[in-house]
């Protein structure tokens, strides 16, 4: 904990994680009145899970989001480098949420496919931000990382199943 800190840490992680849920839930939201229409009539790349499995999936990553900033948030001194840690999750997060309207308010999954592989990227690179500062902080959002890899792939495959002129 540095010297600055008056906020205890259980008060900033139990912000850090109910703020980043309550963006998530944002998306399952505007998900929810898609599924049994639209997005029950595209055709499925292998390998896509059942719908379910992405409430649950999205909540826990959501969690352990939230927890890496707070780490950040608490236990990182002021400076350059918190500050960019930071902005990276800030970006990352803002993508995360930009996905979802894409995909399945407007219908465009090649565009959804541009913003899941800046999104992709931008974790990356917000965890080697977090590394440098809180490891811990880092290990947090390889999980999301890791599925969000595989949604690319599964966003790339929908995509690619049902652009005009498949079939």
């Amino acid at each position: 904990m540095h010297a600055g800190a008056t906020m205890p840490f259980w008060i900033k992680m139990l912000i850090a994680v109910a703020a980043v849920e309550v963006l998530g839930g944002l998306g399952a939201w505007i998900t929810r009145s898609q599924i049994p229409g639209w997005y029950a009539g595209l055709q499925r790349p292998p390998g896509t899970p059942p719908n379910w499995i992405f409430g649950p999936v999205w909540s826990l990553l959501y969690a352990m989001m939230g927890a890496g900033f707070a780490v950040v948030w608490h236990r990182t001194e002021p400076g350059a480098a918190k500050r960019v840690a930071i902005l990276w999750f800030g970006a990352q997060l803002a993508l995360n949420l930009a996905w979802t309207p894409v995909f399945f308010r407007w219908h465009q999954p090649f565009a959804a496919l541009a913003v899941i592989a800046a999104l992709w990227i931008a974790i990356a690179v917000t965890i080697s931000k977090f590394r440098r500062i809180q490891p811990l902080a880092a290990a947090l959002l390889i999980p999301c990382w890791l599925w969000v890899g595989y949604a690319t792939y599964l966003n790339a495959g929908f995509w690619l199943l049902n652009r005009p002129g498949h079939g």
